[in-house]
């Protein structure tokens, strides 16, 4: 059985019938246009679009984002998809997705159903510089705390199985932020993940509504939580150890003194406010705690050896807590905090 073709659209331009016409010619294959709360202008492209066969427009009464669209769509599919569907290839209706790579990605996730298949662009030529410095960083960062390696995260051409779609349809994010979520989740399922190249598109006739400023915090909105949250247990780790240590502490002494402060309220609020956990608290608290002892012992290894080799102990403590930051964040969230509240934006 074939995958149904997901396209979300806000505000499209011609591109997006051109599209869903040249895909409609494939008779059998389904497709699903959500239109997200376009203007009346926009009114003739949908027509256009609903007349094709095989086709079905959704339609939000006001703009709510990719992230909704999409879910939109994966709960039509869920609730009316023929059950040996194998799930679903998401598309952007801005001209940057050509037919063919829509097809490949459909065709490998009909071979491989249980992998998240994505398209990666391989920007050449003359790419956007938003566009090629936006994927350098998140892959930079998306590596960093999930632990694989990802060409194009930010693509939205995706093959997505079937059991996949009802927790994403619960996911958190409404907006692009979306798919770094989908991509963290699948990390968590430990999903197979599939990249095949195609080509970059830029400058077509359609249009990208991504905000760079915008979106680009909403996709790292966590990990500013996180950073921000960190600074302040920073704070009140390095006052307590500072204190504890002129009161006549050992370097441990006064570094268990320190975490034990800071770590009730790090555990306390990156629970409730920066990963938005769900997961029974006892069950995190003792895998926090353990993350905690272990990050301790190396922490006190790189500070007695900083101390050792000269250094002060408190310019010690602030390079070596610098230095385990990003792994604190990626063992958070992939093992402390995985099990995410849903339903919530």
């Amino acid at each position: 059985m074939k995958a149904v073709i997901v396209i979300p659209a806000f505000e499209p331009t011609p591109a997006l019938a051109d599209l869903v016409a040249d895909l409609s010619r494939d008779g059998d294959r389904q497709i699903v246009v959500v239109d997200d709360g376009s203007s009346a202008a926009c009114r003739p492209i949908f027509d256009r679009v609903a007349a094709l066969p095989h086709v079905v427009v959704l339609a939000h009464a006001v703009n709510r984002g990719k992230g909704h669209a999409l879910k939109t769509a994966f709960n039509y599919f869920l609730l009316n998809a023929p059950p040996d569907s194998p799930g679903v290839v998401t598309a952007d209706a801005d001209g940057q997705h050509l037919p063919v790579d829509v097809r490949r990605v459909a065709e490998r996730l009909e071979r491989s159903p249980a992998a998240l298949v994505l398209g990666g662009r391989t920007f050449d030529g003359a790419v956007p510089f938003r566009s090629r410095f936006g994927n350098t960083m998140t892959r930079g960062v998306v590596r960093l705390l999930l632990g694989r390696p990802i060409f194009d995260t930010q693509t939205g051409l995706r093959g997505i199985p079937r059991s996949f779609l009802p927790e994403l349809v619960q996911a958190e994010g409404g907006h692009y932020e979306f798919e770094l979520e989908m991509l963290v989740r699948a990390t968590h399922r430990r999903m197979a993940i599939e990249e095949i190249p195609i080509q970059t598109v830029y400058g077509g006739a359609g249009q990208s509504h991504f905000n760079p400023l915008r979106d680009s915090l909403r996709i790292y909105f966590v990990f500013l939580r996180f950073l921000g949250l960190s600074i302040a247990t920073a704070g009140i780790d390095y006052t307590v150890f500072a204190i504890a240590f002129m009161a006549g502490h050992s370097i441990l002494g006064a570094m268990a003194t320190a975490r034990l402060v800071a770590g009730t309220f790090n555990f306390t609020c990156n629970r409730i406010t920066v990963f938005k956990s769900r997961g029974p608290i006892v069950s995190e608290a003792l895998k926090y705690a353990l993350l905690v002892v272990a990050l301790m012992t190396v922490s006190f290894s790189l500070v007695t050896s900083l101390v050792y080799l000269g250094v002060n102990v408190y310019l010690s403590k602030v390079l070596a807590e610098g230095g385990l930051f990003i792994v604190s964040f990626a063992l958070q969230n992939m093992l402390v905090f995985a099990d995410r509240r849903r339903g919530s934006d």
